[in-house]
């Protein structure tokens, strides 16, 4: 390879971090692609975790020892994650938005990458804590936020469907009532999406009594999983409780003026400063 300015190939080492996050790589693996000794490229790593702390972009991680290496932890924390999040208040409460009979118009958000991947983020340093094995939601509006959480924390995607298709082999189904409706639904998953024992992150887009993520829970359980979390991107204000004690959400509805066009929805706020 023609030799570079440290520069640029800082450049290049942050590039292959960012795109594959959480993903350890081998301190040999760049040496042998830079064309560099190792005591270059731990001043390399040493330089770029400053600018990712400073800037509050990321972390980036390394791990000591013959199976050690680098890695970049996406995180999305405090003062940045606010702005994401107000950013999208904003957007979720214009008043074009309204339908008839109190919903909001959503899809828009929810398929565009650019503010699903920053939200997923955000949920990814949320539930940091919890080491998923997979990510899980059910088709179909939950998957755009779930694929950004599951790329955050590089873990399997699992999608639940609402049919069984006889392409995906022998299923587990399950019947369960929606809080808000109270009507009964079938959710299906096949059995080799889930090993016994996996840690499980449940998401959603949204949660009104909880009985989606109930459901969901519920399928876990019936493949021998542990649910570590439950995060949405909204929660309802009413009713509460839900069907569900613990979730996490990035917004709460609370009501929505037909009259006046007013969308009441807030952020779950970050702390900051810490």
């Amino acid at each position: 390879m023609e030799k570079v300015r440290r520069v640029e190939r800082i450049a290049a080492l942050t590039k292959m971090l960012v795109d594959s996050p959480q993903k350890l790589i081998t301190l040999n693996e760049f040496c042998d692609y830079f064309g560099i000794a190792k005591s270059t490229l731990s001043e390399d790593i040493a330089s770029l975790k400053r600018a990712m702390n400073h800037f509050e972009l990321g972390t980036v991680e390394t791990v000591a020892g013959a199976a050690g290496g680098v890695r970049f932890i996406p995180h999305r924390r405090g003062a940045q994650a606010n702005q994401v999040l107000r950013d999208v208040q904003a957007r979720m409460q214009e008043p074009d938005r309204i339908i008839t009979g109190g919903f909001i118009y959503m899809s828009d958000i929810l398929y565009d990458w650019h503010i699903m991947s920053r939200l997923g983020e955000i949920m990814m340093s949320r539930f940091a804590d919890r080491q998923p094995d997979y990510i899980l939601t059910v088709e179909t509006k939950g998957i755009p936020l779930a694929v950004m959480v599951a790329r955050a924390f590089n873990k399997p995607l699992v999608i639940a469907r609402r049919d069984s298709k006889v392409t995906e082999g022998s299923c587990i189904s399950i019947n369960y009532v929606t809080g808000s409706s109270k009507r009964i639904q079938t959710m299906t998953l096949t059995k080799r999406a889930i090993p016994p024992n996996s840690r499980v992150l449940i998401v959603d887009d949204f949660m009104k009594a909880g009985g989606t993520a109930k459901g969901m829970a519920e399928l876990v359980a019936e493949m021998n999983g542990v649910v570590v979390g439950t995060g949405v991107l909204v929660a309802t204000e009413e009713p509460n409780p839900k069907l569900i004690d613990h979730y996490e959400s990035l917004f709460t509805f609370h009501n929505i003026n037909e009259r006046t066009k007013e969308i009441n929805i807030e952020p779950v706020w970050e702390p900051e400063g810490e």
